[in-house]
């Protein structure tokens, strides 16, 4: 009676791994420098001034170059099949349509009265969230970049300087990642709502599901209803990959590796 109740109980154990652990769907090969995901699953990838487009299960789609650009640092996909780039060094910004082409002119910031900002970020409304460094705010933008609204200094509004590296809106809400601080939230007027205690992160993600985020290396979960903090389960790695990036979309696992993206099917959480 015993040996049947210690294999059953090794049995479910067994069977809950299986239904857990992310089976590998595809891959895509490559040395990218950056990558992002759509809420349709698609895939942008970026090798040098090559930007790639893969289908949800890694299905080779488009690709385009951005030479003259200058050397891009962030890849925004808000807007789906209308990436978003932009370049801190140059303050260049630029979004492309659903084939990869450039859509309108490139739009210089400097020129266009907005000489330090160093992140940007899509908005609602064909919008933008910019961060000026020099004046340590958010402001939001219309398309013709006229100011919507304002934070203000951050440094005098919060009491910190909180040096940002990324920024997401999603359903009006702008989350703001400070490493040394955590996530800090704002409304689409630009009032600060409060701030989410995950440290130390390299990058998110905000889904309706929660907040995904790079730590250390590790890919973990903040449940943003009951405030508390999970390691998501990867798939079958080499002990040499380093796991670069990482985001989750429409149950699927992406994960940016050193010489490839890994695409693995978890199911919706």
């Amino acid at each position: 009676m015993r040996t049947a109740t210690f294999l059953l109980f090794v049995f479910s154990i067994v069977r809950c791994m299986a239904q857990t652990a992310p089976s590998i769907v595809d891959t895509i090969p490559g040395n990218f420098d950056l990558f992002t995901t759509d809420e349709l699953g698609n895939v942008y990838a970026l090798r040098g001034d090559v930007l790639e487009l893969y289908g949800p299960n890694g299905q080779p789609g488009l690709r385009n170059s951005v030479k003259t650009f200058g050397r891009i640092t962030q890849l925004d996909a808000f807007y789906s099949l209308k990436p978003m780039l932009f370049s801190a060094e140059q303050g260049q910004l630029a979004s492309l349509d659903n084939t990869l082409s450039l859509q309108g002119s490139v739009i210089n910031l400097p020129r266009a009265g907005f000489p330090q900002v160093v992140l940007v970020c899509a908005s609602v409304q064909n919008a933008y969230w910019f961060f000026d460094q020099r004046d340590m705010e958010l402001i939001r933008v219309d398309a013709q970049l006229r100011p919507l609204a304002k934070t203000g200094r951050m440094d005098q509004l919060l009491g910190l300087s909180p040096e940002p590296v990324q920024m997401q809106e999603l359903d009006n809400w702008l989350y703001v990642n400070s490493p040394k601080h955590g996530i800090l939230v704002f409304d689409l007027f630009g009032t600060y709502y409060k701030t989410i205690g995950v440290l130390g992160a390299q990058r998110f993600e905000v889904r309706k599901e929660g907040l995904f985020y790079m730590r250390d290396g590790r890919f973990e979960r903040y449940d943003l209803l009951s405030f508390a903090t999970e390691p998501l389960p990867m798939p079958p790695l080499s002990a040499f990959d380093a796991l670069r990036d990482a985001r989750v979309e429409q149950g699927h696992l992406y994960l940016l590796l050193q010489d490839r993206i890994v695409i693995a099917h978890v199911g919706k959480r």
